[in-house]
């Protein structure tokens, strides 16, 4: 069962608590539904100063709209294409200032000034990505990077690839 806990200490510290409560709530569910919507959910409650945290996962053509915490948002994203789709075709994490200023930005929300989007990899193979979006502008840094590709190789180990 998952118990909410306050978020104390350095970055570091309240980062790591976080992993440790994803890893417990994704370690023994097959279902990747379940696990994608739970570390949306997770990652929602945590990360402040977001106004849509979730995932888009691809069907082996495009980016298609999965678990998320946030307004209605895109339903289909073309690979290359906004944020979220060149982040699946460089399959490279991107950090975005100003998503205004980001060629071909898709806005799904009117609100949303950055962004960070993080590939979800698995033996080579592109699964999807996890997208965050936030209403100001500079919101994400090197340590949230860092502290969301932990989060997704943490989703990846459990993800069962049809």
């Amino acid at each position: 069962m998952f118990q909410a806990v306050s978020y104390e200490g350095t970055r570091s510290e309240q980062q790591t608590a976080v992993l440790g409560q994803l890893s417990a709530l994704i370690r023994d569910e097959p279902s990747a539904i379940a696990n994608l919507a739970n570390a949306a959910a997770l990652l929602n409650v945590f990360m402040t100063d977001t106004n849509w945290v979730g995932f888009y996962l691809y069907d082996g053509k495009e980016l298609v709209l999965g678990p998320f915490q946030g307004l209605p948002a895109c339903i289909r994203i073309p690979l290359g294409r906004g944020v979220c789709g060149t982040s699946a075709a460089e399959r490279r994490t991107m950090v975005v200032e100003d998503v205004h200023a980001f060629p071909g930005h898709i806005a799904c929300d009117a609100a949303s000034n950055s962004e960070i989007v993080v590939p979800i990899i698995k033996n080579g193979e592109l699964y999807g990505v996890l997208d965050i979006d936030s209403p100001l502008k500079n919101r994400f840094d090197d340590e949230d990077r860092i502290f969301l590709e932990k989060a997704v190789s943490l989703i990846t180990e459990q993800l069962e690839l049809s």
